[in-house]
C-alpha cells in the first residue's frame, strides 16, 4: 500500500480538458508529495477548456503510447466534453485506461470522463456517477448511477463535476493508500 507521498499518479488528458478537473487534482496531489505526470496523445502542450472558451495550457510529460500501468499507482481522468470524447476514440488512450482497470489500481474519472469507462465496458454492474448530461450513457453501460459527489466501486472512483473536486481528490488519496483492488470483471 503506497502512501500518497510515495505514489506515482498519471493524468491522461488531451485538448479540451476541463481546466479545474485537471489542475485541482494535479496541484493537490503534488502538494501531498505524489509524483504526478501528464500523458496525452501528442507531445508538447495541451489546452484546457475553461467555461466558455479555451483556457491555459499544461505540458505533456509522456505519450499515451508509451505509458505502462506498471509505472503508476493510479490514473486520473479529467472531464470536459471535448477531452474524453477525443480520448475514447484513440486506441492508445483506451489501452491505457483498460490496462489500469485490469491492474486493479485506482482509476478516477470525473464529469464526462466516465465516457472512457463506458468505452472500456468497465461500468456494467458497478455503482458510478457522472455529469448529469451523460447519466443515460452511464446507465446504458450497465452502471447503477447515483447522484452523489463521489462514488467508488472496487477502486474505480467517479465524480460529477468541478463542484465535487475536494471530495474527488480526498477519495483518490484514500484509494491509492488502500493499494490495488482485486476487481471483479465488469
Amino acid at each position: 500500500m503506497p502512501s500518497i507521498d510515495a505514489s506515482r499518479i498519471l493524468i491522461l488528458a488531451t485538448h479540451g480538458y476541463e481546466r479545474l478537473e485537471l489542475r485541482v487534482p494535479y496541484d493537490a496531489l503534488r502538494e501531498r508529495g505524489a509524483d504526478v505526470k501528464i500523458a496525452s496523445l501528442k507531445a508538447g502542450t495541451i489546452k484546457s477548456w475553461d467555461k466558455k472558451d479555451w483556457g491555459d495550457t499544461v505540458d505533456v510529460d509522456l505519450l499515451a503510447c508509451d505509458v505502462s500501468a506498471n509505472d503508476f499507482d493510479a490514473i486520473v481522468l479529467p472531464g470536459g466534453q471535448i477531452n474524453p470524447d477525443l480520448l475514447r476514440v484513440d486506441e492508445d488512450a483506451m489501452r491505457v485506461v483498460r490496462d489500469f482497470l485490469e491492474s486493479g489500481k485506482t482509476v478516477a474519472a470525473i464529469c464526462h470522463a466516465p465516457w472512457l469507462l463506458v468505452e472500456a465496458d468497465a461500468l456494467r454492474g458497478r455503482d458510478a456517477t457522472s455529469y448529469w448530461s451523460i447519466k443515460t450513457d452511464v446507465k446504458n453501460a450497465g452502471a447503477n448511477w447515483k447522484d452523489e459527489a463521489v462514488v467508488t466501486d472496487d477502486g474505480i472512483i467517479t465524480s460529477r463535476s468541478p463542484d465535487d473536486l475536494s471530495a474527488f481528490v480526498a477519495k483518490i488519496v484514500e484509494e491509492i493508500e488502500e493499494g490495488a483492488h482485486k476487481r471483479r470483471a465488469a
